[in-house]
């Protein structure tokens, strides 16, 4: 058929509904209402055949009426006074023989988001709270919560609350765990579902009974309860022990964190525990599913941090497949790192240099990066292939070892004559500004056992004003001030000629406040030099680099089996803190993205502004709506902001510019501490270099 517009679609389609031919025909009519329903979600606006698929909604065809129910419960928000027709054809079904047509009746009732539909509601969901067949009570449960939140802003109904507080009790396991949701969704703004004695120990005995999604929610829940006594403490233990060997990962990892939380008082507890779930989590990382397998491997991470090599029997476990997303195998080559010792340490690293080669640069460095942090404990062994590695002459490859090397010989002093004997040549294949800033730290630091560490820095200045990072910059400047109190002969000549750059040519700020200091620290004279940049090292032994040590499992204890092992506690108190502002309001409707009629602003909320959360940082509120004489108003009241700045379009002739600055420049040259750049680089000469004949600019 030809593509037609959405006018002419509605109006085929209206009269196709409207045919009794159709209409006798239920294969026929039930066809046409697919094609609605089909229209609808790519898009095109079918609400003009909202009358004609409300008397659809009169069938004894439970397929019919799904498909129907879906239909006006997109459009009800659009048609909120037709949609009110419709409301006593729901009411009516409420009252079907059928189970199923009275649990799609009143879960299509509860999903009007709509104005008004509360008083229509409240009497058929109190009916099926009561409910004979559980499907009704599991959907009525669930409409309580979806009232509540459609209207959050009225007072909590008492009466319905005590309702689902006896539902705890029911029969089926799905109206138990249903309830437990609901109340928490209804009493949010009271700290959510109480748990006490006779819940706790009703919800444990009717645990085998729930499915693998009931048992983990319930482990959640039960979070809240704090045994009276140290005896109950140990009976609610040995009723959760079966759930640590489910096949549930998630319910697993609810058991364990039950666990963990409860027994914080008893250590070994804790670790009994953590050896028992070393076999799921071992099975979950390993698993299909690569969010489960990512998950499960940050948690072996969080265990670590407080069992280290608790899981080095299974290092195998952790080698990387081909196949593998890049994220899952940076994370099992954080944890290899954490799982090395005397006895698997050749093979580790024998895998890890496999993974330096890999086809992805980032897992590569990331691998490198690895044998380093393993170097700081097995440092021969992991210096010798840093040292292959560096034969390669590939740049992303030698730009890492090099950083590697920058920090190996920081915290383990002993490794320095090796990593200088492999420095000669490397410069060549280092284009990045991180591995250039290594090396030439390593040359000025270590430079006197380096025979060419001169001429390396003397083509980095060579090249200075090409370069486009203001770090390499300064670090060039230390580097190679730090080379000349051991090699003043050799860098003399490139240290004024990079001075003199840094101070009269170039533009960024730092890099010229940089090369200033240092001139006035020459002034000071050659033994301040040495006393600044030459004092004694922090002892590596203080962890400055990194923190090795074991923290307790109660600290992480309330963390695990939650998203701060994937995001950071930082990290993720930040999401946690905003994401409730990037949610709709209660009063905005959930509709699919086609264009209304009427103006997209209402009327009476054209003037109000919605305040902001009291926050330090910047919040973008999509549902605030300013018309432009109020913006204008309040940007005009604001003290600073709205401050005019226009560019500088030529008004000053160059020459009052030119002026200006020679003005400035006697008043400064008035001062007796300060003189001239090309008087001070004189007087440096003869003050503070005296040992040497030449200084040159």
């Amino acid at each position: 058929m030809p593509y037609l517009g959405s006018e002419d679609v509605v109006k085929e389609l209206k009269k196709a509904l409207c045919n009794p031919h159709v209409q006798a025909d239920r294969l026929r009519y039930r066809n046409v209402i697919q094609r609605v329903i089909r229209h609808m979600t790519q898009g095109l606006d079918m609400s003009g055949v909202f009358m004609e698929m409300v008397k659809a909604s009169a069938t004894v065809d439970i397929v019919q009426k799904k498909l129907v129910y879906l239909y006006m419960c997109t459009y009800a928000p659009l048609k909120p006074d037709l949609a009110l027709l419709a409301i006593n054809t729901l009411c009516k079904d409420c009252s079907d023989p059928n189970p199923m047509v009275r649990g799609l009746a009143l879960r299509s009732m509860c999903s009007l988001r709509m104005p008004g539909v509360q008083e229509y509601i409240q009497q058929p969901i109190l009916n099926g709270l009561r409910d004979k067949a559980s499907y009704v009570r599991r959907v009525a449960v669930l409409g309580c919560a979806k009232m509540h939140n459609l209207h959050g802003d009225s007072e909590v109904d008492g009466a319905l609350v005590n309702e689902l507080y006896s539902l705890l009790r029911d029969q089926d396991p799905i109206v138990v765990v249903n309830c437990l949701r609901s109340l928490e969704e209804i009493l949010k703004q009271e700290g959510g579902v109480v748990i006490n004695k006779p819940i706790a120990h009703h919800l444990l005995n009717r645990m085998p009974k729930l499915d693998q999604w009931g048992q983990a929610e319930v482990l959640n829940f039960l979070l809240r309860y704090q045994p009276r006594s140290e005896e109950e403490l140990f009976d609610i233990l040995n009723l959760l022990d079966s759930f640590l060997k489910s096949s549930s990962p998630g319910v697993v990892m609810g058991a364990t964190k039950l666990f963990l939380i409860l027994a914080k008082k008893f250590p070994h507890v804790q670790t009994d525990v953590l050896v028992q779930v070393k076999g799921p989590l071992l099975a979950a990382c390993s698993s299909e599913s690569r969010e489960l397998c990512f998950a499960a491997l940050c948690h072996v991470r969080q265990i670590l941090h407080s069992l280290p090599g608790h899981f080095s029997s299974h290092y195998k476990k952790f080698f990387c497949s081909y196949s593998e997303p890049h994220y899952i195998k940076l994370q099992k080559v954080e944890v290899l790192c954490e799982l090395v010792n005397d006895e698997n340490v050749q093979q580790v690293l024998e895998e890890l240099r496999g993974y330096c080669t890999d086809v992805s640069a980032d897992f590569a460095q990331a691998a490198i990066f690895a044998i380093g942090g393993i170097a700081r404990t097995y440092t021969d062994q992991c210096v010798q292939i840093l040292t292959e590695l560096l034969g390669l002459r590939q740049e992303h490859i030698t730009t890492v070892v090099v950083q590697t090397f920058r920090d190996l010989v920081w915290l383990c002093p002993q490794c320095t004559e090796a990593v200088c004997q492999a420095l000669p040549g490397c410069e060549e294949n280092i284009q990045d500004s991180e591995g250039k800033q290594a090396l030439i730290w390593l040359l000025g630091v270590h430079g006197e056992r380096i025979p060419n560490a001169p001429y390396v820095l003397e083509d980095f200045v060579e090249n200075v004003k090409s370069e486009t990072f203001p770090a390499v910059k300064m670090e060039l400047l230390t580097a190679l001030l730090r080379l000349f109190l051991s090699r003043p002969a050799e860098c003399q000549d490139m240290l004024g000629r990079l001075l003199h750059y840094c101070i009269e040519e170039e533009k960024d700020m730092a890099v010229r406040d940089r090369g200033l200091f240092y001139y006035r620290l020459l002034l000071a004279g050659i033994d301040e030099v040495k006393r600044i940049l030459c004092s004694p090292k922090s002892d590596p032994s203080l962890g400055l680099l990194e923190d090795q040590a074991e923290r307790p499992v109660n600290s992480w204890a309330s963390d695990f089996n939650t998203l701060v092992p994937v995001y950071g506690k930082a990290r993720w108190a930040t999401i946690s803190k905003y994401q409730g502002a990037e949610r709709w309001g209660p009063e905005l409707p959930n509709t699919a993205s086609f264009a209304t009629p009427g103006p997209l602003i209402p009327e009476e909320s054209k003037e109000t502004v919605q305040e902001l959360p009291d926050s330090d940082a910047l919040m973008l509120v999509p549902s605030c709506q300013l018309t432009a004489e109020y913006f204008e108003k309040t940007w005009f009241s604001l003290k600073v902001a709205h401050q005019q700045v226009f560019p500088w379009r030529g008004a000053v002739h160059p020459d009052t510019l030119q002026m200006a600055l020679q003005l400035a420049r006697s008043e400064y040259s008035g001062r007796p501490d300060s003189l001239s750049a090309d008087t001070q680089i004189q007087n440096l000469s003869v003050a503070t270099l005296r040992r040497w004949p030449r200084w040159y600019f």
